[in-house]
C-alpha cells in the first residue's frame, strides 16, 4: 500500500476506484465500503484508493457537539487499512483553508484531476464538502459532470441495528465494550503510557500500572472495572483495569486509569502499552472500608482469571 500525503506521492495518475471519508473507527460498515473499493478495482483492472484526513476534521472545524473523541488515531487506521488490499492511502492534511473548498472544487482538484477516479464508492449516508453541504445526489451530479460512476453501499446491520460511529461511541461511554466490538469488528483499544501513581494498589495486594492515553483525543470507555489485555513489548498479558475516580480513597473527581496485570510484567514506568477492552465486570463504586474493596477486588480478579483461560 502506497501511503501518500500529496498528490505527487500517489504516483502516476491512472484509472482509479476511490472512496473518501474520515473513517474514524474503520468499523464494519466502513470495512464494507473499503472492501467494495478493493473488489471493484480488481474486477475492473483499476487502482483502489482510500482518501482520508489528518487531523480529523472535527479537530479543525469546531463543533457545538462537544469534544473530539476519536475511535481510531491515524496510526491505528493505517494499520487496519494495510490489511485490506488497498493500493493507495491518500492522507490529506486537513486545514481550515482546505475545509472551505466547495464540493465541486474538492472533487475536481483531488478526485478527478488528481487521482483519475473512474468510480467513487460511498456509504448510504455520505456527506462531504464545506460545512458538509453535499450528499449522494451531489456526488452523482459531479460524476455526470466529470465522467465517473457512483456506487452506493447500503447500511450495514448487526442484528437489527445499523452500525455507526456515533452508536459505538455511546456504547463505549456506557461501558458496553462487548457490543462495541461487534460493531467495530475488533476489540476497542488505545495506546497508553505508564506513569507513576501513588502506589496505593501495592499496599492492598493489587499493584497497578497507572496509564494515560498517548493520544489525548482518543475516547476512553466509561468508568468501571474491565477485563482487558495489555500488549507489552509484543507479548499479551491479561489484566483488570479500573477507570474512575477511586471514590473509596479520594474525592477530587480526577479520572485515573490503572491496570492490575495477571502475570509478571517487570518495571513499566515510561513504557507504552496497548490496552484492549474485552468485558466490563462492574461499575465503579465507593466502598465502606478498604477491606470491603479488597474482597471485591479478589472477586474481580477471579473472574478475570476465568476469562483469561478462555481467551
Amino acid at each position: 500500500m502506497i501511503q501518500a500525503r500529496s498528490l505527487i506521492e500517489t504516483g502516476k495518475r491512472i484509472d482509479s476506484v476511490c472512496t473518501v471519508g474520515s473513517y474514524d473507527g474503520i468499523h464494519r460498515a466502513h470495512q464494507k465500503i473499503i472492501s467494495e473499493v478493493s473488489d471493484r478495482a480488481r474486477i475492473h483492472g483499476m487502482r483502489s484508493v482510500v482518501i482520508t484526513f489528518d487531523p480529523h476534521p472535527k479537530e479543525v472545524v469546531k463543533s457545538s457537539k462537544g469534544p473530539v473523541e476519536l475511535l481510531t488515531t491515524l496510526e491505528e487506521r493505517i494499520v487496519i487499512l494495510r490489511q485490506m488490499n488497498i493500493d493507495v492511502l491518500f492522507i490529506i492534511p486537513f486545514t481550515y483553508e482546505f475545509s472551505r473548498l466547495s464540493s465541486r472544487e474538492f472533487y475536481k482538484l483531488y478526485i478527478v484531476d488528481g487521482l483519475g477516479a473512474k468510480e467513487v464508492v460511498v456509504g448510504y449516508d455520505h456527506m462531504f464538502g464545506r460545512d458538509r453541504e453535499s450528499g449522494i445526489k451531489d456526488v452523482v451530479d459531479l460524476g455526470n459532470e466529470f465522467g465517473f460512476s457512483v456506487h452506493t453501499v447500503p447500511p450495514y446491520y448487526v442484528g437489527d441495528e445499523v452500525v455507526s460511529s456515533t452508536k459505538i461511541r455511546r456504547m463505549l461511554k456506557n461501558g458496553d465494550v462487548e457490543r462495541a466490538a461487534e460493531f467495530l469488528g475488533w476489540n476497542y483499544s488505545f495506546k497508553g503510557r505508564v506513569v507513576r501513581g501513588d502506589g496505593r494498589g501495592a499496599t492492598i495486594g493489587f499493584p497497578t500500572a497507572n496509564v494515560v492515553p498517548v493520544h489525548n483525543k482518543k475516547l476512553v470507555p466509561g468508568n468501571g472495572v474491565y477485563f482487558v489485555m495489555g500488549e507489552i513489548a509484543g507479548s499479551k498479558i491479561p489484566g483488570m483495569m479500573n477507570i474512575g475516580t477511586r471514590p473509596t480513597f479520594k474525592n477530587d473527581g480526577q479520572i485515573v486509569m490503572e491496570i492490575h496485570f495477571l502475570g509478571e510484567v517487570g518495571k513499566l514506568y515510561d513504557s507504552e502499552i496497548v490496552i484492549s477492552f474485552h468485558r466490563k465486570l462492574r461499575d465503579e463504586r465507593k466502598f465502606d472500608s478498604p477491606e470491603e474493596l479488597i474482597e471485591t477486588l479478589r472477586s474481580d480478579k477471579k473472574r478475570c482469571l476465568e476469562l483469561a483461560e478462555n481467551f
